[in-house]
């Protein structure tokens, strides 16, 4: 079947590159006499389409208001799972509404949670293709909205840098990222903190406060106007050594069954803090360093910072945009194809990229090998440093490469 008109929506959180997604796949239409529009709102649209009068097509003017540059998406969402709706007809309303507009096929943009509400909709008969977005950067091929996410936590960090030196305080900044630490570990590095606390890494708070001491105590020590700081990012799905996670019990669950998670940053707060007080040797520092005030300030002050939703708005990295349009297009690509059910990987020359959407979405975590490599190098991973064992490969074929 021919392709004629086809919808474009986005689910899940919102974040850097999404509206390339969106103007790229509607620039690909367009260029190919397909006719795309916007279906509002995500699975909430999606699934009240039989009720909406009109649609917006993004016909050639309209593609030209969509500012790349701005994260966020132009098409709205939602945290809607269409399995958990409770009409027992919801695939055939899906169905009906995009019937009334006549739509071919879907180009959905989300994470794994979204992700796997559009592997649902193809096994209900839905041509559609999934383009990856999470800032969490979980999904097993790169996804939208990691690399801006990334660089507004490596900002943050170094701007907080100058907060913390001069309280001399320990500063805690917790990211967004649930049980993977991508965009901690890597906006940590791109920053040059101190430490990285992820949950791939359960934290040993001897190991992450014999680092601190040293390196805060240093700082301040060896400088003339006795000045220094220690910087930590941490995951908001961080684990104990326990392994267990901090969460906010009271706050209860999302659309998609997952606790929300809180209290990270504070946690780690307060383990520092209880050792700062039972430490003798951080009394004779703040003597030494003429910082000691009986009953006011004994010990250095250890600080949380949660940024939330500032990681995530603002504006796309060039890296986001550039992708972004890539499996926007790429999607469209597929459906005029007959390729359904998968997510896009990128386009490397004139190969457009995917995989099995359910494998896709299988959550990926950080390469605890790689982190080694940067253990190596001082930074503290909330444990005692592992030796980075190197293992050298020559590459005979051309690298993967997305640009």
């Amino acid at each position: 079947m021919a392709v004629k008109k086809i919808g474009v929506l986005t689910s899940g959180g919102d974040c850097g590159g999404l509206n390339a997604v969106v103007k790229g796949a509607a620039a690909m239409a367009d260029s190919l006499g397909i006719k795309c529009y916007v279906i509002p709102n995500g699975y909430a649209g999606l699934y009240n389409l039989v009720n909406f009068e009109q649609l917006t097509e993004l016909d050639h003017d309209r593609i030209e208001l969509i500012n790349t540059h701005m994260a966020g998406s132009e098409a709205g969402h939602s945290r809607v799972k269409v399995k958990k709706i409770k009409d027992p007809d919801k695939y055939e309303r899906i169905k009906k509404g995009l019937e009334k507009f006549g739509i071919d096929g879907l180009v959905i943009s989300g994470g794994d949670d979204s992700g796997s509400v559009m592997v649902d909709l193809h096994k209900n008969g839905i041509a559609c293709v999934h383009a990856p977005k999470t800032m969490d950067m979980d999904l097993q091929t790169y996804s939208v909205g990691a690399d801006s996410t990334i660089n507004r936590i490596a900002n943050f960090a170094n701007d907080l840098k100058t907060t913390g030196r001069t309280h001399n305080r320990i500063i805690v900044l917790e990211v967004f990222g649930r049980y993977a630490g991508h965009t901690a570990f890597r906006g940590g590095i791109a920053a040059d903190v101190d430490a990285i606390l992820i949950p791939e890494i359960p934290v040993d708070f001897e190991a992450l406060y014999a680092h601190a001491k040293e390196k805060l105590t240093s700082r301040i020590g060896g400088s003339d106007v006795f000045a220094g700081t220690y910087m930590i990012v941490v995951a908001e799905g961080l684990r104990d050594a326990s392994g267990k996670e901090i969460v906010d019990e009271s706050a209860g669950v999302d659309a998609f069954g997952h606790k929300k998670l809180a209290g990270a940053a504070k946690y780690v707060c307060q383990e520092l803090t209880k050792r700062l007080k039972a430490d003798t040797d951080i009394v004779e520092f703040m003597k030494k360093t003429h910082m000691y005030v009986e009953g006011i300030y004994e010990v250095p002050e250890a600080r949380e910072v949660r940024p939330g939703h500032l990681v995530r708005c603002g504006h796309s990295s060039a890296y986001d945009v550039n992708f972004g349009k890539q499996v926007g297009a790429g999607a469209v690509a597929a459906l005029v194809e007959g390729v359904t059910g998968v997510t896009m990987a990128g386009v490397a020359g004139n190969s457009v990229r995917f995989m099995d959407a359910e494998k896709a979405i299988e959550q990926r975590h950080v390469d605890i090998d790689q982190v080694s490599l940067y253990e190596q190098m001082g930074t503290c991973f909330g444990r005692n440093p592992v030796k980075f064992n190197a293992a050298f490969h020559k590459i005979e074929d051309t690298p993967e490469r997305y640009m």
